[in-house]
């Protein structure tokens, strides 16, 4: 089953009217309700009302269209519409339109108000709180002196001197550290926990106790650091209101895929397996080394 009904089945407002000839051609005539539901298939949701919004998109779009069905009703004169093969295909494309249409019915059907969704995510919440519990975490600056020889260390240890002294950690991280991408925050890391981080830097950062507590020079396979804690943050259970949004967004996911699960049960009651024929057809195909997923 889907996950999510396709954007060209979900109505948008003001799209029920549409059908105005955008372009024709013989028995064959491409409308704005054409246009409109290939766009939904085949263009971003962010980037469609600016790509729909030029005409010469829109006329290309038409063009396309337009060439693709005379190629299909060329292929239907040809008779090639007719083989078992393209039969199949096709009823498996209509059955596919279809039941995505009828999903997005089931997902319309099983929505929960905003109210319902979040005293389950405040159930789940008091329920299962070390799925939301965090480790204990630092927020440290650093500055790196890249690679590890005696000069690149004597550079740490002069800098360390200055820190020592009151120079600004901020700033001589801008001005000197290797790592750009932290350099251009003033050297700062933000929070992060242990496992994140290479094994003597995370050991030097957690080792670190008082806001403004510099380290020594600590040396990884980077370079030389040295290093200013900025903030700890003790252990404990996530607040409610930073996990709500996700948690909300996991209880309505879970109530739509369970009112999806139950309908296909409820179809597949009548059917029946023909073991016999699954393995002949199986038995046609020689399997490869690679491993593939059912």
């Amino acid at each position: 089953m889907t996950s999510q009904a396709p954007a060209a089945l979900q109505a948008a407002p003001g799209t029920e009217q549409l059908a105005s000839a955008l372009v024709r051609g013989g028995s064959i005539t491409i409308s704005d309700r054409d246009v409109l539901i290939d766009s939904r298939e085949r263009i971003p949701p962010e980037t469609r009302d600016q790509v729909l919004s030029r005409s010469a998109n829109v006329s290309q779009i038409a063009g396309n269209l337009y060439a693709r069905r005379a190629m299909a009703a060329e292929a239907e004169a040809a008779g090639l519409a007719n083989t078992p093969e393209m039969q199949a295909a096709l009823r498996i494309a209509r059955d596919r339109i279809l039941s995505d249409a009828w999903l997005a019915r089931i997902d319309a059907q099983h929505q929960i108000t905003d109210a319902a969704a979040e005293k389950l995510a405040r159930n789940v919440y008091r329920a299962e709180p070390n799925r939301f519990m965090n480790k204990e975490q630092v927020r440290v600056r650093h500055i790196l002196f890249a690679g590890t020889t005696p000069e690149s260390r004597a550079q740490a240890e002069k800098l360390l001197d200055e820190l020592k002294a009151g120079a600004d950690f901020a700033k001589l991280a801008e001005a000197s550290s290797a790592d750009k991408s932290s350099a251009a925050r003033g050297g700062d890391l933000g929070f992060f926990q242990t496992g994140r981080m290479v094994p003597a830097f995370e050991q030097a950062a957690f080792a670190l106790e008082k806001p403004g507590q510099l380290s020594g020079v600590v040396e990884t396979q980077f370079g030389y650091h040295v290093m200013k804690l900025e903030e700890r943050k003790p252990a404990g259970v996530r607040p409610f209101e930073e996990v709500r949004e996700d948690l909300i967004k996991e209880i309505r996911a879970n109530v739509t895929q369970q009112a999806r699960a139950e309908e296909a049960q409820r179809l597949q009651q009548g059917m029946q397996i023909d073991k016999e024929a699954i393995n002949a057809f199986s038995a046609g195909f020689k399997p490869t080394d690679v491993p593939i997923k059912p």
